[in-house]
């Protein structure tokens, strides 16, 4: 799917289409403050009311899907937006909203993570909305897919070596002619490989023309929660900066490797707690844990 008409802005408008974490590590918590981290303006849109912590998911309420209608109605009947972030979608009327919202307004910029399973194991799509999710990503610009999430995009076994992986990318970037993000977040090595993979060859500065890799060093912690959400939304909103898939890669990858080294820095749960967000902006302010202007708990009593 090709680039709409899209516009780059300093602060893009980006909305998030996804389910709650009341947590604030997960879902469109993490949306906004992924998209404000990376200096986009963000919205939301519930699908779901997910009743979870940093442990795993309790329950999940689903509003009727008019009610969905109306919020994405509101948002683009006032707003102009530049890019959309969709994450948990839950079940097939769901996805018949957005994908029936999507060809009425035509956003610019789509961006869809295929959300299934949460970091906890928990399922959140339902085993019958498959099919349905399938479908929807061919009308994303990008789709950003951890190894299990590909595996059933594409029919096949999870991928346990990273060669294998970007095969499975290239199949789905061709059924679903759109560009594919594929995580190795659940490779065991000591690297996290994240690879751009289209196999229509825009991606210009990339490897063969139709690869582009960014390696990282795995960071130890646990403290992983809602990491796939806000790689997303963040993309979406570097892409809506800068116009370069690449670019947009490398820059959101650069964010995220921070933010989970620092991650411990929180101390928010006692399962997989989230990612430290923020933590680029707090250093320059100088609030961060043993900083100079930074006040215990007791001082704000």
């Amino acid at each position: 799917m090709f680039l709409g008409d899209l516009t780059l802005r300093d602060v893009p408008r980006v909305l998030s289409i996804a389910g709650t974490d009341p947590t604030g590590g997960a879902g469109i918590q993490a949306d906004l403050k992924s998209i404000a981290a990376l200096g986009g303006y963000g919205m939301a849109a519930v699908t779901s009311l997910v009743a979870q912590n940093t442990r795993g998911v309790r329950s999940v309420h689903t509003p009727p899907p008019q009610f969905l209608k109306e919020q994405l109605d509101a948002v683009s009947d006032d707003v102009r937006i530049d890019a959309v972030k969709i994450g948990m979608l839950g079940n097939v009327a769901t996805i018949t909203v957005v994908r029936e919202w999507l060809e009425r307004v035509r956003p610019p910029l789509v961006v869809l993570d295929p959300v299934m399973i949460a970091t906890s194991g928990d399922r959140l799509l339902a085993s019958d909305a498959e099919a349905a999710l399938r479908e929807l990503v061919g009308r994303a610009h990008l789709v950003t897919p951890n190894l299990p999430e590909l595996a059933v995009l594409v029919n096949a076994p999870i991928s346990a070596q990273w060669p294998a992986a970007l095969d499975q990318a290239s199949q789905l970037s061709r059924a679903a002619e759109t560009v594919v993000l594929v995580k190795g977040g659940h490779l065991d090595t000591d690297v996290s490989p994240d690879a751009l993979v289209d196999t229509s060859r825009r991606l210009e500065s990339a490897e063969r023309g139709e690869v582009f890799e960014v390696i990282t060093p795995r960071v130890n912690t646990k403290n992983t929660h809602g990491t796939g959400c806000s790689l997303s939304s963040a993309i979406a909103t570097m892409m809506a900066r800068t116009g370069d898939w690449t670019v947009a890669l490398s820059q959101t990858k650069d964010w995220l490797q921070d933010a989970l080294t620092n991650a411990d820095e929180l101390q928010v749960g006692q399962g997989n707690g989230p990612i430290n967000h923020f933590h680029q902006l707090w250093a320059k302010a100088h609030i961060l844990p043993g900083s100079q202007n930074s006040r215990t708990n007791q001082e704000y009593g």
